[in-house]
């Protein structure tokens, strides 16, 4: 059966792929294929997925997801081995009452992602190999969100939830209830919403934050949290710190050539090998590397088509050779 399944949805993003159109496979497997992200959307059944390959699809602010969908492109990265190069989404993303469930993979996003609305909360949504604006939760409802392995340009907006965000690489973080911030890279930037902000994590409570590098101490309202095994930019923050030794500039030292302390795929995060393990009595390794670990291609676990060709003219009996290559993750 999971041959059967593999077969098919390769045949569906080879069809996609090839024409840059969008295939939905509803839950019963039925599939259709859209010209638009707005209209596969629109007419998606509650629970189906759209396959979106490699290319850019733009998406109207008037459109709304008001059903559980789940969006899966190949990859938010230019540079895997996908013939078509990264899936990108131009506009924002609105997960409004109804959507609960929904999930993001694989797909590189210019502007936000929103979930949830003053007056109805999305439950159980999943950001994952992703890079994205930033991200704005918009009801303190919203339970059960997990922001993995991900790419938040500006930052994360949590709406006071129970968000846990691992392993990601973020702008600032503000506004968790209840979260986790575990293994991630967090730097300074914009709110989401809009607004520049020194504090590089703020209004965060009843919380955990482990293992992470923070490239500064400005933290604003940070109550009843655990907090252990963190490296910040200067001096010792909670339970087992990793502390910087005195002098020493904590993004050369620790990651070495390569970093341009940015939220983009240009930085190489790889911690030096003097930094492998951090202050934890347990070894636990710290940054995005460590955890459940961070994939550097961030494919989405789909098919995706490494080659394709057609002939430029017909054989004898009239038919027209097409050859697609497709590769599993």
């Amino acid at each position: 059966m999971k041959r059967k399944v593999f077969f098919f949805v390769a045949m569906v993003m080879g069809m996609a792929a090839w024409a840059q159109n969008i295939a939905v496979v509803s839950p019963s497997n039925s599939t259709n294929i859209y010209n638009t992200l707005d209209e596969a959307i629109t007419k998606a059944d509650p629970g189906s997925t759209i396959y979106l390959p490699g290319g850019g699809f733009a998406i109207s602010n008037a459109t709304t997801i008001d059903k559980k969908l789940t969006i899966m492109g190949v990859s938010h990265r230019g540079d895997t081995d996908n013939v078509d190069g990264a899936t990108i989404i131009s506009g924002k993303l609105q997960f409004v009452g109804g959507s609960s469930g929904s999930a993001v993979v694989g797909v590189y996003v210019s502007g936000n992602i929103d979930v949830g609305t003053s007056d109805a909360a999305v439950e159980n949504f999943t950001l994952r190999y992703c890079n994205v604006n930033g991200v704005n939760v918009n009801n303190s409802g919203c339970v059960g969100m997990l922001v993995n392995q991900c790419y938040l340009r500006q930052g994360f907006e949590g709406g006071k939830c129970n968000v846990m965000i691992k392993n990601c690489i973020s702008g600032v973080i503000r506004n968790l209830n209840g979260g986790t911030i575990d293994h991630c890279i967090i730097v300074n930037g914009y709110v989401p919403s809009g607004g520049w902000t020194n504090y590089y994590l703020s209004y965060i409570n009843s919380s955990t934050i482990t293992n992470n590098f923070i490239f500064n101490n400005k933290f604003e309202s940070i109550g009843n949290c655990y907090i252990s095994n963190n490296c910040i930019g200067t001096g010792s923050w909670g339970d087992n710190p990793v502390v910087a030794p005195e002098g020493s500039n904590l993004w050369d030292d620790v990651f070495g050539e390569g970093h341009n302390k940015g939220v983009t795929i240009a930085s190489d995060y790889h911690v030096q090998a003097s930094w492998a393990k951090g202050a934890a009595s347990d070894g636990t390794d710290i940054g995005i590397y460590g955890g459940s670990s961070f994939s550097d291609k961030a494919l989405a676990p789909i098919p995706r088509i490494v080659s394709k060709s057609v002939d430029e003219q017909s054989d004898a009996s009239g038919k027209l050779t097409v050859k697609v290559t497709v590769k599993s993750n």
